[in-house]
């Protein structure tokens, strides 16, 4: 059987890959592998939550959940040079490219880091914003635990931001979400992907 991304120790070959992506005006050289999510080119997905993504007024630190190689943490960290962003996955290699990459492009305000979810995340943590391409392929039960886990980690007003197809169970994420959160809004929607806000 075929790793999933969401592995914590990917068996299949390494196969690095190497090359360069514009986010958010900055131009960023990426190194990617086997057994990590997307890894040819930013996925379509990642792209839109990176566009829609309006920082919360309220301080705090930026959680990258399921980080992959970086695309999506490392864009936001270095637009926004005075917030710390913390990026974890569960995929050991993926975070061993995040780290990588963040050096290789300059990205110093970041803590990268393997976790299962935000279990790894210190308490004292209070997060002004959560950003999540989840891993839809790892069930409904796990998806939905990070929602839960997010909402834990938010400061007041802080909020959540997840990118998920409609075909993929968006529908249902907002419903999951309206019955937790105080304001729950489909802020884009392109090509199938929906960006959904969830505000604590």
């Amino acid at each position: 059987m075929s790793d999933h991304y969401y592995t914590s120790k990917p068996q299949t070959e390494s196969k690095p890959r190497y090359w360069t992506f514009k986010l958010l005006g900055h131009t960023f050289s990426f190194e990617t592998d086997a057994g990590v999510f997307s890894k040819s080119e930013v996925d379509f997905g990642s792209r839109v939550l990176i566009d829609a993504f309006q920082m919360p007024d309220i301080d705090g630190a930026i959680l990258d959940v399921g980080c992959g190689y970086g695309p999506i943490g490392l864009s936001i960290a270095k637009a926004n040079p005075d917030r710390t962003v913390f990026m974890m996955d569960i995929n050991e290699r993926a975070v061993a490219l995040s780290q990588k990459n963040a050096q290789v492009n300059g990205v110093q305000n970041v803590r990268i880091f393997v976790s299962d979810g935000l279990s790894m995340v210190e308490e004292n943590v209070k997060a002004a914003a959560i950003l999540t391409n989840p891993p839809i392929r790892a069930g409904k039960e796990t998806v939905f635990r990070f929602y839960e886990g997010a909402y834990d980690k938010l400061a007041t007003s802080g909020e959540l931001w997840i990118v998920i197809q409609k075909k993929q169970g968006a529908p249902s994420t907002v419903s999951y979400l309206e019955e937790k959160f105080s304001e729950v809004d489909v802020v884009e929607k392109k090509k199938g992907y929906w960006i959904v806000r969830a505000k604590k």
